[in-house]
């Protein structure tokens, strides 16, 4: 069995209400049991955690990175400035693979870096949540 955790940051949870112009309508619950629904039959445990708290993203990060196959991490603001984040992903086993709903590329210029991205196994914008699909598909 395959385990995936999906890991997503801060204002994430409100996804389905905040700027749906930007993240789409549907609530990130909703999609995961698409998700979870899609690969029932290619034998992958799939998992989700958010949290608006740095510490405890880190804490997830050290918790499932010895003993997960994968992470998909959206860590949402976090992604432009946390260096402990970046350390975290540096100090674990387990692949990350970097996600973000929007392409960053094309709104504010601070979302432009990332500290995850050159820690990360690779990274995946642009494709609203279809890009946690493509995650887990290259885990499988």
């Amino acid at each position: 069995m395959l385990r995936v955790i999906i890991i997503n940051g801060p204002n994430l949870n409100l996804l389905g209400r905040r700027e749906p112009e930007i993240y789409g309508e549907d609530s990130f619950e909703d999609f995961m049991i698409y998700l979870k629904g899609k690969f029932v039959d290619s034998d992958v445990e799939l998992t989700y955690f958010q949290s608006n708290h740095e510490g405890e993203l880190l804490d997830k990060l050290h918790e499932v990175g010895f003993d997960y196959d994968g992470i998909v991490l959206n860590a949402g603001a976090y992604t432009h400035t946390s260096i402990a984040i970046a350390d975290a992903i540096s100090g674990i086993e387990t692949p990350v693979i970097e996600v973000h709903i929007s392409n960053v590329h094309k709104r504010e210029t601070f979302r432009h870096h990332s500290y995850v991205s050159p820690v990360a196994e690779g990274v995946i914008v642009g494709f609203g949540l279809r890009g946690y699909e493509l995650a887990v598909e290259y885990f499988l």
